[in-house]
């Protein structure tokens, strides 16, 4: 089959536009001017392109597919806001659900609490016990029942790498952080194999339809109470229901140390030869997130004192990253605080740069750090939509962050003027995994229209204006930058590569930067192969 994308403009990601895409059998055969290419295949199907923008498919360099479309068929927090439409969702899912044993979900947001924390008697009208994932999946809100249920009381301590949010007196609150999170969550109930394969079947709908044609998966293991999605990856992969192209990254089991390398080797092997499914990164979770002062900094958070968690220890993470690397594998880090950053960047001293390692979400950046992105060759993975004057940030970030921390924060242009190489992704379900809300912050750094905290006083106002980045270099990360991280043939548009494809219903290069936002997706393909159409 012979088609012809023309009538628009076509994005490269190689440095340049084109005006048509010849594809034959799911390849692209030619790119260049549309009379041409008509000479080369003068008998051909069209995609009218109808003044849009043709781009590489997205790929997503730091999500949880599998996560998400299991939360979306739960209690789903995260498409409203405020604790009276929280408690509006949470009562009509559980009216609509009488026979289950537990209320679980997550996707509320920080920033709808005074001091970002609800409170256990907020679910207390329940009668079930109640365990909802915070939407940054740093925390739980549950309810006495839940609390009851794991045994948890005032004199339960803190595990390592957590924290149980008490009262003045004691008493858990209702929130649990980090590895508390787990007291409660190992009790609720699993998924079963049948529900994962949903939810990935579900989710992969979902990215499609925002351009998403390959991803790596950030957590493929069990984590904070979920399950390990290995199998998952790998039944989907076998029978042909996965088409996204997908690396999985395995989990660090922070609570062990190198004894769990021979075992991540076997995993990595299970997928071997498969077409669409690799294991080949090892994630670690060096820290948590600033707004419950997990994040691990340099010096104490302001007002409140402490300097986070650093959960492999940092000495140790040396010997087991270069381990890793000399495997073969790529190491792909959780980093937030810039004491974390560091120690990632301090493991990775000496590794072999062809293994491609990425640190993620990079919130904050000691300066003289930036420059060892490039000279260590590891890749800066951002999470553009963070870095805007959301309610969270504002709130809970700035004031405990204090200066000169605050203005190191996700500090884009800094690293590309640097020659860093980027990657791109959503982390959702945490945030939207639409790449064009991504890309409009990256270029903006304001809050995108639409989004829950658009209306917020400062959306409008720019978040450190100065790291802004241009929409070539944003749309190059979310396309050739992180198909090279997951090592994947697709990514850019040229001969001989597959056709992974996405049609935008406008061309944002044409549009005022202020409007990006306003860019949809008209169709997806893989392959050649029409996977979305809207």
């Amino acid at each position: 089959m012979t088609t012809l994308f023309r009538g628009g403009r076509v994005f490269t990601a190689l440095g340049g536009f084109a005006e048509a895409v010849l594809v034959r059998d799911g390849v692209i055969a030619a790119v260049g001017d549309e009379a041409d290419l008509v000479r080369q295949a003068p008998r051909h199907e069209s995609v009218d392109l109808d003044g849009g923008l043709l781009v590489p498919g997205f790929t997503d360099a730091h999500i949880h597919p599998v996560q998400a479309g299991l939360e979306r068929a739960k209690c789903d927090l995260s498409e409203v806001y405020g604790l009276d439409a929280y408690v509006e969702e949470i009562s009509s899912y559980a009216a609509g659900h009488p026979d289950k044993e537990w209320i679980d979900g997550g996707g509320w947001d920080m920033s709808a609490f005074p001091g970002g924390l609800p409170h256990r008697a907020q679910l207390d009208f329940l009668d079930r016990p109640a365990y909802l994932i915070q939407r940054d999946h740093h925390a739980a809100w549950v309810n006495t029942r839940a609390l009851e249920r794991a045994g948890i009381t005032k004199d339960t301590p803190d595990p390592a790498d957590g924290r149980i949010e008490r009262d003045p007196d004691g008493t858990p609150s209702g929130v649990l952080h980090e590895g508390a999170m787990d007291l409660v969550g190992l009790l609720t109930p699993r998924a079963t194999a049948q529900d994962a394969d949903d939810a990935l079947v579900d989710a992969q709908a979902h990215l499609f339809s925002l351009g998403i044609t390959g991803w790596q998966d950030a957590i493929v293991g069990s984590y904070a109470g979920s399950d390990d999605q290995l199998p998952t990856y790998l039944s989907a992969a076998r029978s042909g229901r996965l088409k996204a192209r997908v690396v999985g990254a395995l989990w660090w089991d922070r609570t062990r140390g190198a004894e769990q390398i021979p075992g991540l080797v076997e995993r990595r092997a299970s997928a071997e030869g498969l077409e669409r499914f690799r294991a080949t990164s090892v994630k670690i979770m060096q820290d948590g997130i600033t707004e419950n002062f997990t994040a691990a900094t340099l010096e104490p958070y302001c007002l409140c004192g402490g300097t986070g968690l650093s959960y492999v220890d940092p000495g140790k993470l040396k010997e087991y990253v270069r381990e890793l690397d000399r495997l073969g594998f790529q190491v792909h880090f959780h980093a937030i605080g810039e004491r974390a950053v560091r120690e990632a960047l301090d493991s990775f001293e000496g590794t072999d740069p062809a293994n491609r390692h990425h640190i993620a979400h990079l919130q904050v950046i000691e300066p003289s750090d930036v420059p060892r992105f490039a000279a260590l060759g590891v890749t800066a993975n951002l999470q553009p939509l963070w870095a805007t004057h959301h309610a969270q940030m504002d709130e809970l970030t700035l004031p405990f962050l204090g200066e000169p921390r605050s203005s190191w924060q996700y500090p884009f242009a800094d690293l590309l003027g640097h020659g860093t190489r980027f990657c791109a992704g959503s982390d959702w379900p945490v945030s939207s995994a639409d790449p064009l809300q991504g890309l409009h912050v990256a270029v903006n750094r304001t809050e995108p229209g639409g989004s829950v905290h658009a209306d917020y006083p400062t959306a409008r106002t720019p978040f450190l204006p100065g790291q802004r980045i241009g929409l070539t270099e944003a749309l190059i990360a979310y396309t050739a930058g992180s198909a090279w991280i997951n090592r994947s043939p697709a990514g850019v548009i040229e001969q001989g590569r597959p056709a992974d494809l996405v049609v935008l219903d406008r061309d944002p290069f044409t549009l005022p930067e202020s409007e990006i936002w306003t860019t949809r997706v008209r169709r997806t393909f893989v392959d050649g192969e029409q996977v979305y159409s809207g």
